[in-house]
Formats: C-alpha cells, sequence, structure tokens
C-alpha cells in the first residue's frame, strides 16, 4: 500500500497544492509553503490558520481511505478521496508529521515509512522525531490554530550533503516551480474581497488568470449551461486579443507558464479549483494549433459529477461525461474558429476605423487547399508603374520598399498554422513615419495626381492604403 500510495504520478507542486487544497477546505486564510535545506534533513513544510482539527479528526485524516468520494462533504470541501494528504505526501517524503489545534492546544501524528515497511504495521505515531518537534516547535510559536503538514526525508534528497551547493540550488529552484503552479491552479482563490493570501517561502503568490478578463480587448462569447444529472456544467468561451493588442509584459504574461501552444483550450475548474489548464480534453476533431493559440474555455463543473468526470486522485485530469461531449465539440470549433478569424483578419478590423476600404498591395488567399500570395494589381502605386513601364525608376524603387515592407506575415502564418510574437511591422510600425515611408508616400501622390486626383483626394486614397492608415505624415490632414 505504501509503494502503491507513493507511486501515483504526483509532482511536488501537484503534491502541494493536494495540501494547500486541505488548507483551502478548513477555512485559512493565509496559507504558507516553506522550504528548507539541510541536506539529508531538508524539510519542506505547509503551514496555515485554518479551523484545525480535534485529536479525533487527526487521527481520520492520517488514516488511509477513512473518508472515500461517497462521504458528504461541504460546499467548500475541496477533496474527494479521502487518500489526498496521505498520497501527496507519500510521493514526496518518508517521514510525515501532522500537528494541529483547534483553541491553543496543538495534537500531532506521524507516519514514519520506514518503520511501516519495517514492521509491516501500520503504527501511527503519537510523538515525532525530535528533529520534527523541533521544527514544529519553531512553526507553531504563538499560534492558536492551524494546521503544520511536515515533510522531511524528503524523495531524492537522501544521502545529500548540506554542502552540496548545485543540490540545494535544485532544491530551491523548486520554489519558482510551484509557486507559478500554485498561481494557476488557485487563482480564483487570490483575488477578490476576501481573497487568500498564499506565500511560498515568503515571496507572495500572484494569480495567473488565463483569461485576461481584465483587459478590454478579450472577447467573451456567449456562456452556456449544459445539463448533467439534474445540475449545470458552466461554460464561458473566451478569444484572447492578439499579441499587437498587448504590451511585450502583457503577451509574455498570457503565454503562462508553458507556452501559448499548450495553454490553449478547456479549463477545468471544480468549486474553482483548476483541475486542467490547457486542454482539449480528446474531444474529437479538436486538437492544438498555432492558429487557435488566442482559444481559451472555462468549464466549471459541479463537485457533485465528479464521477462523471472521472477525476483522478491527484485531482489533476478529467475525462468528459459522454452526454456532454458533443455540446464542449460544438463549442469548442466554434471558439477555434473565432480564434482563427480574429488573427486571419486583423486588418479588416482596422479598415473599420477609417472612411473607407483599406488598400493592401498584397491579396492572400487559401482556394482548393492550396495557398496564394499574389500583388494586388489594383493598388495605386502598382497601377502607376504598370502604366508608365517601369520608366521611372524611383516609382519602382518605392514600389519594390512598399511590397518588402508589407509582406503579409501574419496571413501567411495563420493559413500555414504558425505563429510567432515578432510580427514585422512596416516601416516600424505606427506613429510619425520614417524618410523612407515619405519618399513611397511622395510617388504614390504623384501617381495620383497624374491620374487625375485632386491633391485632397490623393491624400485622402493614402490615408486609407497598408501602412500608412497607421503612420503619420503630409497625408494626414
Amino acid at each position: 500500500m505504501v509503494a502503491s500510495l507513493s507511486a501515483l504520478g504526483y509532482s511536488l507542486p501537484d503534491a502541494l497544492a493536494d495540501l494547500v487544497d486541505n488548507s483551502v477546505s478548513a477555512g485559512a486564510r493565509n496559507i504558507g509553503v516553506e522550504f528548507t535545506w539541510a541536506g539529508s534533513e531538508s524539510w519542506v513544510a505547509v503551514v496555515d490558520d485554518g479551523d484545525g482539527m480535534s485529536e479525533e479528526s487527526l487521527v481520520t485524516a492520517m488514516t488511509v481511505a477513512a473518508r472515500g468520494p461517497a462521504t458528504d462533504r461541504s460546499p467548500v470541501d475541496l477533496g474527494r478521496y479521502g487518500v489526498g494528504l496521505k498520497s501527496a505526501s507519500f510521493s514526496q517524503c518518508r517521514l510525515l508529521t501532522v500537528c494541529t489545534a483547534t483553541s491553543g492546544e496543538w495534537c500531532t501524528r506521524t507516519w514514519d515509512l520506514d518503520l511501516v515497511e519495517g514492521t509491516g504495521e501500520w503504527r501511527l505515531l503519537r510523538t515525532p522525531p525530535p528533529a520534527a518537534a523541533e521544527v514544529l516547535e519553531r512553526l507553531t510559536e504563538g499560534r492558536l490554530q492551524g494546521t503544520v503538514v511536515l515533510w522531511q526525508r524528503l524523495a531524492g534528497y537522501q544521502g545529500a550533503g548540506e554542502g552540496d551547493k548545485r543540490t540545494q540550488q535544485q532544491f530551491y529552484d523548486e520554489t519558482d516551480t510551484v509557486q507559478t503552479h500554485l498561481g494557476l491552479v488557485f487563482a480564483r482563490f487570490l483575488t477578490g474581497a476576501n481573497r487568500l493570501t498564499l506565500k511560498v517561502s515568503g515571496v507572495q503568490v500572484e494569480a495567473w488568470d488565463p483569461f485576461l478578463m481584465s483587459h478590454q480587448s478579450v472577447r467573451r462569447l456567449p456562456p452556456e449551461q449544459l445539463p448533467l444529472n439534474g445540475l449545470a456544467v458552466s461554460v464561458q468561451p473566451f478569444v484572447l486579443p492578439g499579441a499587437q493588442r498587448l504590451t511585450d509584459a502583457e503577451y509574455t504574461a498570457a503565454g503562462g507558464p508553458r507556452g501559448w501552444l499548450r495553454h490553449q483550450g478547456f479549463y477545468v475548474y471544480r468549486r474553482d479549483r483548476l483541475i486542467l489548464a490547457g486542454s482539449w480534453l480528446g474531444l474529437r476533431g479538436l486538437r492544438r494549433e498555432e492558429r487557435y493559440n488566442l482559444a481559451r474555455v472555462a468549464v466549471d463543473i459541479p463537485a457533485e459529477t465528479d464521477a462523471e468526470w472521472r477525476v483522478d486522485v491527484r485531482k489533476a485530469t478529467v475525462v468528459p461525461p459522454v452526454a456532454l461531449r458533443q455540446h464542449l465539440i460544438r463549442l469548442g470549433h466554434m471558439v477555434q474558429k473565432e480564434a482563427a478569424e480574429t488573427v486571419r483578419h486583423r486588418g479588416r478590423i482596422a479598415a473599420r476605423q477609417h472612411s473607407g476600404p483599406l488598400a493592401f498591395p498584397w491579396n492572400v488567399r487559401r482556394e482548393g487547399g492550396k495557398v496564394s500570395c499574389k500583388v494586388n494589381r489594383r493598388h495605386p502605386l502598382v497601377q502607376g508603374v504598370l502604366q508608365g513601364g517601369a520608366s521611372d525608376s524611383a516609382q519602382v524603387r518605392a514600389l519594390l520598399r512598399l511590397l518588402e515592407e508589407t509582406v503579409p506575415v501574419p496571413a501567411l502564418r495563420v493559413l500555414h498554422e504558425m505563429d510567432t510574437a515578432d510580427d514585422p511591422e512596416p516601416f516600424g510600425g505606427p506613429g510619425p513615419a520614417d524618410a523612407q515611408a515619405v519618399e513611397v508616400a511622395q510617388q504614390m501622390f504623384k501617381v495620383l495626381l497624374s491620374q487625375g486626383r485632386t491633391a485632397e483626394e490623393a491624400r485622402a486614397m493614402i490615408r486609407t492604403t497598408q501602412p500608412f492608415d497607421q503612420l503619420v505624415g503630409f497625408w494626414s490632414t
């Protein structure tokens, strides 16, 4: 049993998230995850100011599977199988001690797995080893209630010397990974009026919002309530703003710890706790592609439907119920389509800000499964060069420069299912035009005048031509 519980596939961040679940369920408002290096005596602890447990409740909590998935739970209880504390802890350590109090009187129980395996008996110790007692005294000093979960004899660090700097650095590097993971899993608890304070080694965990709900450019598609066994599964699709509407810092943060591609898809929540982040749930026809990077969908499942969703022991994976799969596939395709259209037609969005249609130097299309990219023969500068027989070298140079600056990278990328954040901006991007941009515009101006337009008409046409609609120059007034 010990070996089985130790091999359930917990990562360190997953295991600590399971302990934080217990703290949240106990009404804690302040939770600290502490890492302390001491070679093979290193330890990790989760300390909270929750309601604590009576001695009887502590013994129940330390008993494997004392509470199964059918046990009635409070509306704020994040548990499910009754093995989270033990399975998460046994996956990371050989010595587990829990110390808890409800009104100033602390009681303790310890599992020593070396003792359990050596004796073949489940001996739950009332008195912790001296090294554990010393740590607990420090962590509970001045506290009247709450719970401390202490891990010692950590997996992977047995035999490590206290002076081993490389291993010490690896140990503390884990804090960054844990901090990021907890900020994702408990994001909803870390925001709002009654928000939870969660720290890792004294550093406050910041919530990561995968839906950028505070950004004015995010699009919320119509939400739906999907019926399941008399309850409702809430689904809210989002289309995030593209890189051009985000600062560099916003874009990097929105990509998440695993990058844009791996964070598209469904986000499944159970009682506001994230179970699964960024997955298309293995649903037919839904797969990760770069053009869908802006598509994210929040799914809130009632805890009473855990069995239907097959929530696992680690609360890290789910399988969508058969009754909901067609609905989820439909919603997934819808948000994917909207996300791809947002990237593909960003030029059309810009066009709505102007009085007339924008003129683009390139025409990019996909027909018959093939992508074509051709120069727009109706563009005024192209017409001027063609009509003049290419005799004016200045016009030719201006046309070539314009074509170089406006290569349709975004459209080609979408059609070829590729993506990067560093799209080239024509002539350096929006703002005052540089000398090269002005030269190209002047040649266009000359061509338009030669075609019989007035000066005002010529400037108006330039203003509605890419990329001059985003640049400031003589055509702007």
